[in-house]
């Protein structure tokens, strides 16, 4: 595994490559990369880099999503069959038909969505700012897709009404409430967080929602020396590394992602050697979900690339 790694290394180099990982990563994968991460917070950082490759360590809409921010680079994905189930519920052809249902709704896509789909929507967001940009929509109605636990928890926060789609994360639907239960019996000192991707009787039984990017924050400036962690078990290694001093338990054994998983130093020495499973996009798509993510952006202020 040595020699692989370093292999890597050199090779990353060689390709004037930046490797990115997503937090759900292997460990092995997290400590080859040079920025570890959530899906938008990678796909931000891959428009800012100066290398002219990106290979993308996560999932097909993560790897969309860099090369919608970052055209002029080449985007790599380890493993092309690494997709999102959440992200297939959401098919184009049914939101088109759903729109035409709800005509004065606004329509805000999750990042875990396609190229194709942002292109149809009015905006994207993020787990973390979804609440922000619901908020600044000059309409009464917000269609949400595709993950309607996240639509839940918004709608908790919003006066707006929410059209949810029915889309899901099979991972985060995996935890149950007796999971909950017996971590709040065991461990009765720890807080309880979770992703909004949970299902609302898990997010009902927690102590605190946000995504994994707020987890990682959270870890740092919390007094509490032991958390109960409710999102995918990759997150546990950063976590460990970022707030060594601290003691993290999955909340459940199920938060495994079978497709973040299929990144390995395999695949991603191989790709880097043969410079295969370019991301690609046809450029009126890539432009129209541009102007979905940029509208997110500018909503914080921010701004990203040239539009």
């Amino acid at each position: 595994m040595y020699n692989k790694l370093e292999k890597i290394k050199e090779l990353k180099k060689e390709r004037d490559a930046v490797i990115l990982s997503h937090n759900y990563q292997m460990p092995e994968i997290q400590d080859v990369a040079d920025v570890v991460g959530d899906s938008f917070e990678l796909s931000k950082k891959a428009a800012e880099v100066k290398a002219s490759t990106i290979v993308f360590c996560g999932v097909h809409f993560m790897a969309e999503c860099a090369h919608i921010l970052a055209p002029d680079k080449t985007v790599l994905l380890p493993d092309k069959t690494a997709g999102c189930p959440m992200a297939d519920m959401a098919d184009v052809d049914d939101l088109i038909e759903k729109k035409k249902e709800h005509p004065n709704a606004k329509v805000v896509a999750y990042v875990n969505t396609s190229a194709k789909v942002k292109a149809e929507v009015d905006i994207c967001c993020t787990s973390s700012n979804a609440k922000e940009v619901v908020d600044s929509l000059d309409t009464e109605e917000i269609l949400f897709l595709p993950d309607k636990n996240l639509a839940w928890y918004i709608s908790n926060k919003t006066d707006k009404k929410i059209i949810p789609w029915q889309g899901y994360c099979i991972t985060h639907a995996r935890v149950s409430q007796e999971e909950v239960d017996a971590c709040r019996s065991n461990f009765p000192d720890a807080p309880i967080i979770c992703h909004p991707e949970c299902s609302p009787e898990i997010q009902n039984k927690v102590d605190h929602i946000m995504g994994t990017g707020a987890m990682v924050r959270f870890a740092k400036e919390t007094d509490a020396k032991r958390i109960i962690v409710g999102t995918e078990m990759g997150l546990i290694h950063r976590l460990q590394k970022e707030a060594p001093d601290k003691e993290f338990l999955l909340l459940s054994q199920s938060f495994v992602c079978s497709n973040m998983k299929k990144t390995t130093p395999d695949n991603l020495l191989y790709v880097l050697e043969n410079m295969e499973n370019k991301i690609t996009l046809e450029p009126e798509i890539r432009e129209r979900a541009k102007d979905s993510l940029v509208k997110m952006l500018e909503v914080r202020g921010e701004a990203i690339g040239s539009r």
